[in-house]
C-alpha cells in the first residue's frame, strides 16, 4: 500500500492517511473479493483523501476487485465512483451513475448541499 518503509512505526506514529492504508492491508491479507470501505477518507485532510480513494480505483482496475465504498462526499463520489446509491432514513433515494446526482438532486435528498473535496 505504498508504506513499506514505515513497517516498524507504531501506529500511533502513523499519519491518519497512512493509518487507512495499513488497514486496506490488513483486510488485503485475507484475498478479499470484495472490501466495504466505511467511510475511508473520514477526518482526512483533500490530498489524503484523494490518495486513498485512487488506491481503492487501483485496487479495482487492476485487481478487479469491488469496492462498496460509503462516502458523504458527492465530489470524491463523482470523481471514483461507477453507481451512486443515495440512501435516506433507510431508504433507497438515488441509485445511479455519478453524472446524474447534481448538487440540486444532492440537496433534496439530504436537505443540505454536497460538500466538494478539492486539491488545491
Amino acid at each position: 500500500v505504498g508504506i513499506a518503509e514505515k513497517a516498524y512505526n507504531r501506529a500511533s506514529a502513523l499519519s491518519g492517511g497512512q493509518q487507512q492504508r495499513v488497514g486496506i492491508a490488513r483486510t488485503l491479507m485475507q484475498e478479499p473479493e470484495m472490501l466495504l470501505a466505511d467511510e475511508p477518507v473520514a477526518s482526512l485532510d483533500p490530498a489524503t483523501s484523494h490518495s486513498v480513494m485512487k488506491y481503492l480505483e487501483l485496487l479495482n482496475q487492476e485487481d478487479n476487485m469491488t469496492i462498496l465504498c460509503s462516502l458523504h462526499f458527492l465530489s470524491l463520489a463523482r470523481t471514483y465512483a461507477h453507481r451512486v446509491i443515495a440512501l435516506k432514513d433507510g431508504k433507497l433515494e438515488f441509485d445511479g451513475p455519478p453524472e446524474d446526482i447534481d448538487n440540486d438532486r444532492f440537496k433534496m435528498i439530504y436537505g443540505e448541499d454536497a460538500v466538494e473535496v478539492e486539491i488545491h
